[in-house]
Formats: C-alpha cells, structure tokens, sequence
C-alpha cells in the first residue's frame, strides 16, 4: 500500500534522498559546502509511454530508446510475481497491487537519471518507461520523480487504440501473462489524460511505420520547447 509520504504532493513535498542527489547535481552544488558550479544544468526527461494492454508501449518504447540513444524501462520487469498469476489468472489489480510497482519503476527511472558506476557518472539526458498508467492518480505517483528538480521534465505518451485492436493484438500474443479479458477490465478504469499538460496523445490505429515516425516527431517537436 502506498504509504502517506509516497502520495502525490504539491511540488514542495519532501522528495527521497535518490532523488536529493540528482536535485544536487542539477543544481552544481558540490553536496559539502554548498559552492555553485558554472557549469549549466543538464536538463533530462522522463518519456513514460502509457495506455492499456496491446497499445504497443514497449514497441514504441524501445523506438525512443533507439532514437534518443537513452535507456528503456520495461514496466512488466518491475511487477513483483504477486501480480503476473493476478493477471494471468484474469483478475484486475487493484489500487493496492499497483502502488508499490509504481513506486518501484519510479525510483528505477530516478536511478537511471542518475550518476552512476552504470553510466560512467555520465547520466543520459532521458530515459524512457513504459508504463500502464491508466489512472491520473497513477500518472500523479510517476510525475513525484521530476518533483522540485528544474532540469527533470516528466512526459507521458499516451498510445490510444480502439478496443477492437487491442483484443486482437493481445489475443496474438504468445505466452504473455496479459489475457485478453483484461483489456476490458483496464478499459473499465482507464482515465485518459485529457487536458494534462504533460501528457502527449498518439493515435497508433496506423500502420507501424507512421505511429512510430508521429511518435518520434511528436517527442522532437517536445524536445524543441526546452531549446
């Protein structure tokens, strides 16, 4: 269960210390005396690419990871066993089953933003998570990573598909733990992001080359307000 310190806060809420380290070399300071670098922060983003089963989020994930030359997340890996014989099974997931799986991916995608032996204490300038996140609530408890940091911006890419594809995609998977009667159930409480600021939406009914290219031109187009 999520606990009162992990819910989403306004954006001075307390952040956790992996995340105090990333706001310390954003901001130059050396972490002892405070002494402000000349050097300019370098700004990263969070690319979570979002929507029900059968969307094509790793697809397209690992399109941006490719194309951006930053790291991918897949959202699957971080959900404990508990949770894949649930959805195996063809039993939804609670609120409960998703919170500590969020906060697991979240602080996967903090340490993947930052120096590390992994990078050669050269962070990437992004990463990129593919992650359900069908609810607001559940976009709220990714959105804490970029919290209090200027030079972290956090963007959901939300694939939208009629439920008809999606069936048919999920029903051709092969040895996947997402059966199809979960499209419906995900369907059920989806809340897409409409009139979130940081939310892009791609319409992904065409064929793979052209959702891949609006994909990648929607995040360059993105990439260009930071500039």
């Amino acid at each position: 269960m999520l606990s009162a310190g992990e819910r989403p806060q306004p954006s001075h809420a307390p952040i956790d210390s992996t995340k105090a380290s990333i706001m310390s070399d954003a901001n130059g300071t050396n972490g002892t005396n405070g002494v402000t670098s000349s050097t300019p922060a370098q700004m990263q983003h969070i690319w979570v690419v979002t929507g029900p089963a059968g969307c094509g989020k790793s697809t397209v994930g690992n399109v941006l990871c490719t194309e951006l030359g930053i790291p991918f997340l897949e959202g699957d890996d971080f959900h404990p066993p508990a949770n894949k014989q649930k959805m195996g099974e063809g039993t939804p997931l609670t609120d409960e089953d998703r919170w500590d799986w969020l906060i697991s991916l979240r602080r996967a995608a903090i340490d993947a933003l930052s120096p590390s032996e992994a990078n050669d204490f050269h962070p990437p300038t992004g990463v990129v998570v593919a992650c359900s996140a069908l609810k607001q609530k559940y976009r709220d408890v990714m959105r804490i990573a970029a919290y209090g940091s200027p030079s972290v911006q956090i963007h959901f890419v939300y694939l939208k598909l009629s439920e008809e594809v999606l069936l048919q995609r999920v029903a051709q998977r092969q040895a996947h733990y997402m059966k199809s009667s979960m499209v419906q159930s995900q369907l059920a409480v989806l809340e897409e992001p409409k009139g979130e600021w940081d939310a892009i939406t791609i319409n992904v009914e065409g064929t793979v080359e052209n959702v891949q290219r609006n994909v990648i031109d929607a995040v360059v187009e993105k990439l260009a307000e930071y500039k």
